[in-house]
């Protein structure tokens, strides 16, 4: 028993459980919760990047690894709740945008995603980054807690297939014919009911009686193949940095250099801005900002966000960014790292389990994406709607994240708009300075890097 209390009293102590009103068990049950939302990472980050002529098998191992390098540094260094992975979208762009577009090997692509890391780890270690957060006016902070919202429960829709690609509206209802959406309705009806129970791990019961209900419907995959490869030399140790500097075509070297610097800064904006905006609402939802919106250790997880980069490169993957599905855990009252180290723990017993969490079907985490993003969009309520130049930016920050797919993109198009607002509204010293500078690197972003 004494050895109990005293493990217990350990993880107080390292963790602040009892200083930030939490305890192990919510927050391991948080981890978990986290983990099971997030864990799709972990088999479409090797088939996206596959396109590129990668190793699935060797990318879904540096996947993993970086995943868990990321969210350890979180936890323990930071002591905040949250996880990192390979990004979705910056996937996508380092696939078909770098290599399949732009005509950069995944090898060089690599070595590019290496070198933002190390611009983040720059940024961070001289206060630069922290001073952009700081820079963000506070309806922007909350707007992006509301954006994000909408963003998830997008992608919750999407994976529930509830949601679907229509050619003349874009997106339209599906027909409630398959089932797997019939499965996700039920998902999100259980723990909608568990919700509004204020049962403790709600969201994460939910997964559970989701993804056992999926298995007499056809939904829940119960064939499991156990075979494991933990080859991850394929990927490991081939950035090709040389490769960068080798003019193509009528190239001179000047334009080859300046093109792949191009490359890396576009990386850069998209990356911090995911991360800044997943850190401010996610932790504006859980109360965890002080007074002037600003969230504890912010210097720390941004250090451990640059460094997971650049280590995931290292291991063969593209940029690993704080994941918004750490919502989900939050949600479920984890406040702390010992939330992040639970789910990390996760990612590396996913490399031995991998098959078994293929059995939990996307139909069972779509509803706890969809019920997170009805917590988040309490944070637009500290918005000042009647003040149209806070409202404008906030608005198009709050739509533009779920409308183009983009947590950056949501963010970007606030901080343009907002010192043009406040400037034509004679305004223009409520605008800090960092926010003009943000403003015109994302009209750049937009008009002349690739994107």
């Amino acid at each position: 028993m004494g050895t109990k209390k005293e493990s217990v009293s350990a993880l107080d102590n390292y963790f602040k459980l009892t200083e930030n009103k939490t305890d192990a068990k919510t927050e391991i049950i948080a981890g978990v919760t986290t983990f099971v939302t997030m864990a799709y990472i972990l088999f479409v980050n090797p088939n996206i990047l596959s396109a590129t002529g990668m190793d699935p098998n060797a990318v879904f191992l540096a996947t993993t690894l970086s995943a868990a390098v990321g969210t350890f540094m979180m936890g323990l260094y930071a002591n905040l709740p949250f996880a990192q992975a390979p990004g979705m979208g910056l996937n996508a762009f380092f696939a078909f945008s770098v290599v399949l577009v732009l005509g950069y090997t995944w090898q060089q692509a690599l070595a590019i995603v290496f070198l933002s890391g190390i611009l983040f780890i720059l940024l961070t270690v001289t206060g630069a980054r922290k001073a952009i957060i700081d820079a963000i006016p506070a309806s922007l902070k909350h707007a992006i807690g509301g954006g994000i919202g909408l963003f998830i429960a997008l992608i919750g829709f999407q994976n529930a297939g509830i949601v679907i690609h229509e050619e003349n509206t874009l997106v339209t209802l599906t027909r409630f014919d398959n089932p797997a959406v019939i499965l996700a309705v039920i998902g999100l009806v259980i723990t909608g009911i568990l919700m509004v129970k204020r049962v403790k791990g709600a969201i994460l019961i939910g997964i559970i009686l989701t993804t056992i209900i999926g298995i007499p419907m056809g939904v829940t995959n119960t064939a499991i193949d156990t075979a494991i490869n933990f080859n991850i030399s394929p990927t490991l140790l081939k950035m090709d940095f040389r490769g960068l500097l080798d003019p193509q075509g009528t190239n001179s070297l000047l334009t080859t250099i300046m093109s792949a610097i191009t490359v890396i800064i576009s990386f850069s904006l998209v990356d911090m801005f995911d991360t800044i905006g997943t850190l401010i609402g996610t932790a504006n939802k859980a109360g965890m900002l002080d007074e002037e919106g600003n969230l504890r250790n912010m210097d720390r997880a941004l250090l451990a966000d640059a460094v997971a980069t650049s280590v995931g490169a290292v291991l063969g993957t593209s940029t690993v960014t704080t994941y918004v599905e750490s919502a989900a855990g939050v949600a479920e009252g984890g406040r702390t790292g010992l939330t992040a180290v639970t789910t990390g723990a996760l990612f590396i017993v996913a490399i031995f389990l991998a098959p078994f969490a293929l059995a939990i079907p996307s139909a069972a985490t779509a509803p706890a994406l969809i019920i997170v993003g009805v917590l988040m969009m309490g944070a637009v309520k500290q918005i000042n709607f009647d003040d149209f130049t806070e409202a404008l930016p906030a608005f198009l920050t709050i739509a533009v994240m779920p409308f183009t797919y983009s947590i950056a993109n949501g963010i970007a198009a606030g901080l343009i708009f907002y010192p043009i607002v406040k400037i034509v509204t004679g305004k223009a010293k409520e605008v800090h300075p960092t926010v003009y500078i943000l403003a015109i690197l994302f009209i750049l972003r937009f008009t002349v890097l690739p994107h």
